[in-house]
């Protein structure tokens, strides 16, 4: 599966903060794949793992989006979308099933479901199809920021492919390009090997944790060499780009 972002505009709530999207599925490490695809969308995102846990983080979140699994430990999913929309009655809602019959289908979009995905699914769609709610909703606008991501004296144009630091071009390959991009995308939050993984390189490569490793050394060559580090290791959890003043 491709996980290249495609070129678009960012999507963010009218009053120009960042969108907020729930994840509900009781498999920790779907919800974080999940968690991941959506944050690299620059969206606020919380993860709840059953019926009861999605209730609560919806009333301190109150989500703009809610992606919710239909078979969960506790209770139905139905029966948890009654109650988010008891807390937020707009709120658009996209289930997640390994169901795929009629019934199952009228049966979600009866209950108020905006949209049904079967497992297995492809990332990119579901990524698609939540901006595609969000927007018929008239829930969230295009950022007008334009191509540019900056993180402290590292500035990055995803139209132009080029990066520079302190003003200097530093020469990328694509696949460092993207791994950057991801990094810029999420500033000051540490990455695991496998969200990396998953968002740069597709899943038929293997899951081989060695070559994050050595993609992360290029570009510390590249961006840190002759400079203060912005790249850091945290060990046992992963990378994190950071600002040098921060």
């Amino acid at each position: 599966m491709n996980t290249t972002r495609s070129a678009r505009l960012p999507l963010i709530r009218h009053d120009g903060t960042p969108l907020r999207v729930l994840v509900v599925d009781d498999d920790p490490d779907l919800a974080e794949v999940l968690a991941g695809a959506l944050r690299y969308e620059g969206w606020r995102i919380r993860t709840a793992d059953d019926g009861a846990s999605a209730v609560t983080a919806a009333r301190e979140l109150i989500p703009d989006a809610v992606i919710l699994d239909v078979m969960l430990p506790d209770t139905d999913g139905l029966a948890v979308l009654r109650s988010l929309r008891a807390v937020r009655p707009d709120v658009c809602v996209l289930f997640l099933t390994a169901r795929d019959t009629v019934e199952d289908r009228i049966a979600g979009i009866t209950a108020g479901g905006d949209d049904y995905v079967t497992k297995p699914f492809s990332l990119e769609e579901v990524v698609a199809r939540v901006r595609g709610l969000l927007r018929r909703a008239g829930m969230a606008r295009q950022s007008a920021e334009g191509p540019l991501l900056t993180v402290g004296d590292l500035v990055m144009d995803e139209d132009a492919h080029e990066v520079t630091r302190a003003g200097t071009l530093i020469e990328l390959s694509p696949t460092e390009f993207d791994l950057l991009r991801l990094l810029m995308r999420n500033p000051r939050r540490v990455l695991s090997k496998g969200q990396i993984l998953d968002r740069v390189w597709s899943y038929d490569f293997g899951g081989r944790a060695h070559v994050v490793e050595l993609y992360i050394s290029y570009l510390r060559k590249k961006v840190d060499a002759g400079r203060e580090p912005m790249i850091h290791t945290v060990r046992g959890a992963g990378y994190v780009l950071k600002p040098v003043s921060a």
